[in-house]
């Protein structure tokens, strides 16, 4: 039997069918680039086929939090930097959900840094799209691990930002993702076709999606105009599956972005590395019945913890 019978169904499936009937329209301020985030997460999915029934939607806080309100799925909003272990637990539970986090920049790099490491140290199936404004948008503008040095806040940093921005995409490959890519709100087409690749995509996908703030962080504008590195003739000549390539591109794209030049595209797809789950189920650690399936089969006696542990001995 199937604890989730939608699963895998033949149902056709409309965008409209992930706008949920609470909260159908989100509140975010004018002009915030989370609605191109919302957007392409709905229009991927519908070209994927998947219904909100097969859908798992984790969040944390911020304004990126409250994607989960308005998107109709199974879904949960954790705590501070918490979406990540929440959705790998999830998708332990069960496999054939497709499992999708979401968080801020503060959020993800900061609060919820190590847990970003070790998800992709681990490459645990799933898309994490992490919000990148430059700024913790919600508490009214404090800085962020990416905001650039020198950037004022009245919140927290009136006379500059001394601290220098991290690295998202390089922290990302050099921790074991394998896949990942930046995109912008100002770009949809591309924006929904990376969202599509990220959650068809066996293994951690991590993507860096910019999303201007037009209330708190001015000064990053709306990342316009961008260069998708794919079609541009003066960047297009590295290979996907190429670490070393991936990494120099990276490396420029991160420092370009703080000079006023907005680089997005595909950086990095390792399609050879089987994901965290395979290898379980490879060394026989995941049950055959899913753990989630197991407590809807009345013919089922779940083990208690102490036989479990008697495996590991």
């Amino acid at each position: 039997m199937s604890a989730f019978n939608a699963i895998d169904s033949e149902e056709p499936v409309e965008v409209d069918d992930f706008t949920p009937e609470l909260e159908p329209q989100a509140t975010w301020c004018p002009g915030c680039g989370d609605f191109s985030v919302l957007k392409a997460l709905k229009q991927a999915l519908t070209e994927l086929g998947k219904n909100p029934d097969e859908v798992q939607l984790m969040t944390g806080i911020g304004c990126s939090g409250k994607l989960s309100s308005y998107f109709e799925s199974y879904g949960f909003h954790t705590i501070h930097g918490r979406p990540l272990p929440v959705a790998r637990a999830a998708k332990l539970i069960n496999p054939d959900l497709e499992v999708i986090a979401a968080g801020g920049d503060g959020d993800g790099y900061g609060i919820g840094g190590n847990h970003f490491m070790h998800s992709a140290r681990e490459n645990h199936d799933m898309a994490y799209i992490v919000f990148n404004n430059e700024v913790f948008g919600l508490t009214k503008g404090q800085p962020s691990p990416t905001s650039p040095k020198g950037q004022k806040s009245k919140a927290m940093a009136p006379h500059g930002n001394a601290k220098a921005p991290i690295r998202p995409m390089s922290m990302a490959l050099s921790s074991g993702a394998t896949y990942v890519a930046r995109t912008a709100a100002t770009n949809p087409r591309q924006a929904k076709e990376i969202v599509q690749e990220a959650i068809e995509h066996d293994g951690f996908a991590h993507i860096d999606f910019l999303t201007q703030c037009p209330t708190w962080n001015k000064d990053a504008k709306s990342y316009v105009p961008y260069i998708d590195v794919q079609d541009s003739d003066e960047y297009d000549d590295f290979e996907l599956d190429d670490m070393r390539a991936a990494w120099e591109m990276m490396r420029e794209t991160e420092e370009q972005l703080y000079e006023g030049k907005v680089l997005t595209g595909r950086y990095y797809r390792d399609e050879s590395r089987p994901s965290y789950q395979e290898e379980k189920r490879e060394r026989g650690d995941l049950p055959e019945q899913h753990v989630a399936e197991q407590y809807f089969d009345d013919g089922y006696t779940p083990k208690r913890s102490y036989e479990i542990l008697d495996q590991h001995r």
